[in-house]
């Protein structure tokens, strides 16, 4: 209940209580005061109930405004949610394109160090001789040795000596002019082997084709009717290189040497 209603009752229960203890009113003023009270109680009614309307319409736009307020929030909410999403997805596909770029340069690298490795030097052993060689030079020696070992001696002098030409500091270079010696031996061509062996002698005098060359080169002065050289060039050998098989053969030839 109100203030204004309990005030308009407690207004009635007073004029009830003047009438009940004097009784000095007459009807007709009885009547205008009763009229009197209704006027106010109606008017007391109104204006509580308009105080009502009020406060209830003041509520509904409160509470309109609220589900007006919370339905922008959840349109915001979504909003959010739909940027979140989108913004997971970049990350994925962000994530799957650097995946495929560190791929991509996995690739591209192992191809630069593929094609390194075909400029990087090679470790290879030789006649007894370790050394770092180009795999251009490993392979042009292979190939030379190659057209020796067919048969092919002019062929193996060219290719040999064209090697020489191209690597003249190679450690392929002794056991290279050992076998261009030998191709030359081949064809007849005893001065040219002697200069080659002896080069190689000067160079690698602890070469494992050393002792084989001082043979080579005493057998090419036979060739030449230089018998007199090739006995001094044995016994050179027997004493350079005493435990090797080319001194042993050095021994069984020399007393056939007259």
């Amino acid at each position: 209940m109100s203030k204004t209603i309990r005030q308009a009752a407690l207004l009635l229960c007073a004029f009830g209580a003047s009438i009940a203890q004097a009784g000095l009113f007459d009807d007709e003023e009885a009547r205008r005061a009763i009229l009197d009270l209704r006027e106010r109680v109606e008017a007391s009614r109104k204006e509580a109930e308009q105080r009502t309307n009020e406060q209830a319409a003041r509520t509904g736009e409160e509470n309109a405004q609220l589900r007006r307020s919370l339905l922008e929030l959840q349109n915001q909410i979504d909003i959010l949610r739909g940027d979140v999403a989108r913004l997971v997805g970049q990350n994925e596909q962000l994530t799957r394109d650097v995946t495929e770029l560190q791929r991509q340069q996995k690739d591209v690298q192992s191809g630069i160090d593929e094609r390194l490795r075909k400029f990087e030097p090679l470790k290879v052993t030789v006649d007894g001789h370790e050394f770092l060689a180009e795999q251009a030079e490993k392979r042009d020696y292979e190939a030379a040795l190659g057209i020796f070992r067919k048969g092919d001696f002019g062929g193996a002098q060219n290719a040999f000596v064209e090697f020489l030409k191209r690597y003249p500091t190679s450690g392929y270079a002794p056991s290279s002019f050992f076998w261009l010696g030998n191709a030359q031996y081949a064809t007849r061509d005893y001065k040219e082997a002697i200069q080659n062996f002896r080069t190689l002698l000067t160079q690698a005098p602890e070469h494992l084709r050393a002792p084989e060359a001082v043979l080579s080169i005493a057998n090419c002065q036979v060739e030449l009717k230089d018998t007199k050289a090739a006995r001094k060039t044995l016994e050179d050998l027997i004493k350079a290189y005493p435990q090797s098989e080319a001194a042993s053969a050095a021994k069984q030839r020399l007393p056939r040497l007259k």
